[in-house]
């Protein structure tokens, strides 16, 4: 069991604001993540939209997912770097979410902890 424990960073936010994340992760040398698409919604609850003269609801709304481990040290500068890059203040921004993680091991050559990172 690693030493310290490590948190993985998951953050849902809006896909116009990806590339901001990525480049304020990237100037705190935060280099692994994973991207993915999804669609959902919270308190904005979708809107309307028109499509060849019909009105439709469109109730999951496109956005981003990004998932990242880093070391519980690091989580707090991750986090605020994230908030700076995708910050709309307008509603539909997103969540981010944290959470322990006991191990991470490469595959490559088992290494473990913080030093599989």
């Amino acid at each position: 069991m690693p030493e310290s424990v490590m948190k993985k960073i998951e953050a849902i936010i809006q896909p116009f604001k990806l590339e901001h994340v990525k480049e304020a992760l990237k100037a705190i040398h935060i280099d692994g993540m994973t991207a993915t698409e999804v669609r959902g919604h919270g308190r904005q609850k979708g809107h309307l939209e028109v499509y060849r003269g019909r009105e439709y609801q469109v109730d999951l709304i496109p956005k981003v997912k990004l998932e990242m481990i880093v070391s519980s040290a690091r989580a707090e500068e991750v986090i605020q770097a994230i908030i700076k890059a995708a910050c709309t203040v307008k509603i539909g921004e997103g969540k981010i979410f944290v959470y322990d993680v006991g191990d991470a091991i490469r595959i490559r050559n088992d290494e473990r902890g913080d030093a599989a990172l």
